[in-house]
């Protein structure tokens, strides 16, 4: 159904508001999940970041590729291994995930963005050792624990008016590439930068009451509620990694935190710039709402 004149004029009203509060924030946002495969999807998560950074907001994308590295080891002969949900990387398969991360999927995303008149730049996280780790550990191989967060490269980048993108491949002193879990990444980079929002896009409405019931989502959670909410089983299975990213990120600084729905159009406009929202928001006990 195609809007009126006054229907656009009062959408752009009351988005006002919001983009007043976050013009001149850093808002980083961990870009992953089914909205990564689908073009559909990419274009509209690509119009929402070339809108933000043109009203203003200092937008960090801080990408995965999970499917893509499997397909890229599957092609030349690998067989991809996992671990508690991590992927076993040896050094040809740390060598296979920067190429792709940061030859690959990060440079597309840097083209999709200029295209639509956008201003981005790739970085990896392996450029001006900004993201330095270790080995996490050894049954997983190159599968880092990130050690130390270099701010620098990624506030240039912003000060010069650019959105960067950043793959998240880490490394050492020693030169070893380290394959870095994204949400991790994503969270460690918005507390280095003192971001005030983080958006992790997922393939979930958000944190639910019911597993079952996309209806008992749950708008608000303070951090200091989830250790219950993970012992009551509400957060559960890969969940509970997503949320103890964020919980870190809210504990190191970062505003708010949100989980939200990727596979929706356009949901990072809707959370960032409605009442409603459209995923969880993380806050800490202090933050008013």
């Amino acid at each position: 159904m195609e809007l009126t004149n006054a229907q656009r004029a009062a959408v752009l009203v009351h988005a006002l508001p919001y983009i007043q509060r976050y013009a001149g924030k850093i808002v980083v946002i961990k870009y992953g999940g089914h909205a990564m495969l689908d073009d559909e999807l990419k274009r509209a998560v690509m119009r929402d970041v070339a809108l933000l950074s043109q009203v203003g907001v200092k937008v960090v994308l801080v990408h995965g590729g999970g499917p893509e590295i499997s397909d890229m080891l599957k092609r030349v002969g690998k067989q991809s291994e996992f671990v508690r949900g991590l992927r076993v990387t040896d050094a040809e398969t740390a060598e296979i995930v920067q190429m792709v991360l940061s030859g690959k999927i990060n440079k597309s995303l840097v083209s999709h963005l200029g295209a639509i008149g956008g201003r981005a730049v790739g970085l990896c996280g392996m450029d001006g050792h900004m993201i330095e780790a270790e080995t996490l550990d050894p049954e997983l191989g190159f599968v880092g624990r990130i050690t130390r967060i270099d701010p620098k490269p990624i506030l240039d980048m912003l000060e010069m008016g650019y959105t960067p993108v950043i793959s998240t491949v880490g490394c050492d002193n020693e030169g070893n590439i380290y394959n870095i879990n994204a949400d991790t990444a994503a969270a460690r980079i918005a507390s280095a930068l003192g971001a005030e929002s983080l958006i992790s896009m997922t393939d979930t409405v958000g944190l639910l009451k019911d597993k079952d019931d996309p209806s008992s989502l749950i708008p608000v959670v303070r951090a200091s509620e989830a250790p219950l909410l993970i012992r009551n089983g509400t957060i559960s299975g890969g969940m509970i990694p997503k949320i103890e990213c964020c919980i870190e990120a809210i504990r190191r600084g970062v505003r708010r935190v949100f989980i939200i729905d990727g596979r929706i159009p356009h949901s990072i406009l809707i959370e960032l710039l409605t009442d409603e929202g459209i995923g969880t928001m993380f806050v800490n006990g202090e933050e008013s709402l």
